[in-house]
């Protein structure tokens, strides 16, 4: 996802000269803390919570609602069958420049008969 700066611009107060790469973070958009408060602590409430996971404007994913619902689903169903699921150990994050992830996460919980 790198670009080429076809003229120099400024941007919050760095400066970008003709020809520079520019490499794009995705994991980067949702954790600014001029837009966020605590960027980094995982918050299923946040409210408010302008995110931009699923792009904007002209470019708003189509499947949006549909991913929307999908994770909804999946954790009423997770809690209905291991309702005192909780984490158990430190959690550890993929490092990557494309998708904000989990490597893993050490959950315990009792259980079904």
């Amino acid at each position: 996802m790198r670009r080429t700066a076809t003229r120099e611009v400024e941007l919050h107060g760095r400066t970008i000269a003709e020809n520079d790469k520019v490499v794009l973070c995705y994991p980067a958009a949702n954790r600014d803390p001029r837009v966020f408060d605590a960027p980094d602590r995982f918050d299923v409430g946040r409210n408010p919570n302008p995110h931009v996971a699923f792009g904007y404007g002209p470019h708003y994913c189509l499947g949006a609602n549909l991913a929307r619902m999908e994770i909804a689903c999946m954790f009423d169903e997770l809690l209905r069958r291991l309702p005192d699921i909780e984490v158990s150990g430190p959690v550890r994050r993929l490092r990557s420049t494309v998708v904000s992830s989990i490597k893993s996460l050490p959950v315990r919980f009792t259980p079904e008969r």
